[in-house]
């Protein structure tokens, strides 16, 4: 039976990831640390080519793809634009800006329903890869909800520049709504957590214990 593989791809770095914060919903560009760690990564390793590319709009993502994949003109996806968190999000490029924080519940329906559109939208049309550029936050989300071995939301953040590959079997997707993680991306890289994901996975715990605490 045929399947289907999809490959993840988080954003390189920006001056937030840095900081140990999320960008959220701020349209922050790759700051030059970010853009040089993708073209020694791109340099040293392969990412898979695919027949089809996705993005999220914001800059981050979009300028990721033109490092990783100079010819490609990825589709842009709104609904892959990162999540919007409580007490993480950096919104220096517009600090005027009030952003309207997403609940899970919010999160969730409009990730898993752009994913599935673009599952089945492969299918229909016989599609058998593709590259999703996008977001920590979104990439967990879909994880968390639809990948196997199963595992807890934080335990599926990847560091900057790397991500996952899926294989989609229709027979199972289409029964249960689950995709196996089989691999890492880029291969052989080290994809260990830098030390500005590990200070960020902190400052969520921080976030999580301080609002259960004023409940």
């Amino acid at each position: 039976m045929q399947s289907y593989v999809i490959h993840f791809v988080r954003h390189g770095m920006t001056d937030a990831n840095i900081n140990g914060k999320f960008a959220g919903s701020g349209d922050l560009p790759l700051c030059s640390e970010g853009v040089e760690k993708l073209k020694k990564l791109a340099q040293d390793f392969e990412y898979p080519r695919t027949m089809e590319y996705y993005s999220s709009p914001m800059k981050r993502c979009t300028e990721t793809c033109k490092i990783l994949y100079s010819d490609v003109e990825p589709e842009i996806v709104d609904g892959f634009r990162e999540c919007v968190f409580s007490g993480t999000e950096d919104l220096r490029d517009d600090p005027k800006r009030k952003a309207k924080v997403e609940t899970w519940d919010e999160i969730q329906k409009r990730v898993t329903t752009t994913f599935d559109a673009v599952v089945e939208s492969m299918m229909r049309r016989g599609v058998t890869s593709a590259t999703i550029f996008t977001h920590g936050g979104v990439i967990m989300t879909l994880l968390y909800c639809y990948g196997l071995p199963k595992a807890e939301f934080l335990d599926w953040m990847v560091d900057n520049g790397c991500g996952y590959s899926v294989r989609i079997t229709p027979s199972l997707w289409m029964r249960d709504k689950v995709f196996e993680v089989y691999d890492k991306i880029p291969r052989g890289a080290d994809v260990s957590l830098s030390r500005q994901i590990r200070n960020l996975i902190d400052n969520i715990n921080n976030d999580i214990g301080k609002e259960e605490k004023n409940e």
